[in-house]
């Protein structure tokens, strides 16, 4: 994800897009900049049709580009939605994670350091291993391990969010029936430990069920009619000046559909995705700070 300063507008408008973006938009520019070209030639200096001959479905093209735009608000707001709903999620681990660590602090002895040091270390697995699996896949590499039985069970684990959240669960029940933590500390502790939970199925959601696929495809199919009979609108009222034209609001409509769909998913490591290592990061610095002072 880009830090920006929202108020700079120069910077902003002379800035080029993500790489994932201009690597699919590229070639369909180049695309429809040949094309145009080359109706303009075939057109205008081949067959000589003028405006009289030729006539123009500009009027088409404005009340089509009317509901065109409505498909893409809403397929903008739809993607958007999806990014926002995965930014309000990571907000509640970063909150929860705390508030499961001051809980743990407040409960166990300053002198408890096995236990400090176990929830200070797992407590951040839960939320890297939940990081990779919405991208490739976790892998116990990706983890701190905290005793060789850890890794035995990780290496035969397909979901570790799920794993590492159950051994927080059951590490809490043993010190409850060791006496370590009361009955109404157990309860408390509960709440958070449900949390990560939700968060993990509902980042699952996001990830498992995008767009349906009748409607990313008649939007594609929508704005590609679209933009291959464009140049036909311009052709003869606008000469050459058409194949900047065509270039210029293909540019813009194929733009804001690569955007929602590199949006929608937010969990990756696309420009606009979610700051997910950095809070991970966040996550395990204050787990560290709030049950080991350090």
């Amino acid at each position: 994800m880009v830090n920006y300063n929202p108020k700079v507008w120069f910077s902003h408008v002379f800035h080029a897009y993500s790489r994932a973006v201009m690597r699919t938009l590229t070639p369909v520019l180049i695309f429809m900049a040949l094309f145009s070209t080359i109706l303009c030639y075939l057109l205008l200096d081949i067959l000589r049709f003028h405006e009289s001959d030729f006539h123009t479905t500009i009027s088409m093209h404005s009340l089509l580009g009317i509901v065109l735009g409505l498909f893409l608000v809403f397929r903008t707001n739809s993607a958007y939605d999806r990014w926002w709903e995965g930014r309000k999620l990571w907000g509640s681990f970063v909150n929860n994670s705390r508030n499961l660590a001051f809980k743990i602090n407040s409960s166990l002895e300053p002198d408890d350091q096995e236990n400090r040091r176990w929830f200070a270390m797992m407590i951040p697995n839960v939320v890297v291993a939940l990081k990779e699996h919405l991208r490739k896949g976790a892998k116990p590499e990706h983890l701190e391990i905290t005793e060789p039985q850890f890794l035995e069970k990780l290496n035969t684990t397909k979901h570790l969010p799920n794993l590492i959240s159950s051994l927080l669960y059951s590490r809490v029940t043993a010190l409850y029936k060791k006496e370590v933590i009361s009955g109404n500390q157990l309860f408390m502790m509960d709440k958070e430990l449900k949390e990560f939970s939700d968060i993990i199925g509902a980042c699952e959601r996001i990830k498992n069920t995008p767009i349906p696929y009748s409607y990313t495809m008649y939007i594609k199919q929508f704005i590609f009619i679209y933009i291959i009979t464009l140049p036909f609108a311009f052709v003869t009222t606008s000469g050459y000046i058409t194949v900047p034209i065509v270039v210029l609001i293909t540019f813009v409509l194929l733009s804001v559909e690569l955007i929602a769909e590199e949006i929608e998913d937010p969990f990756g490591k696309d420009i606009n995705d979610l700051p997910t290592d950095e809070l991970s990061v966040k996550i395990k610095d204050n787990v560290r700070e709030i049950l080991l002072g350090t």
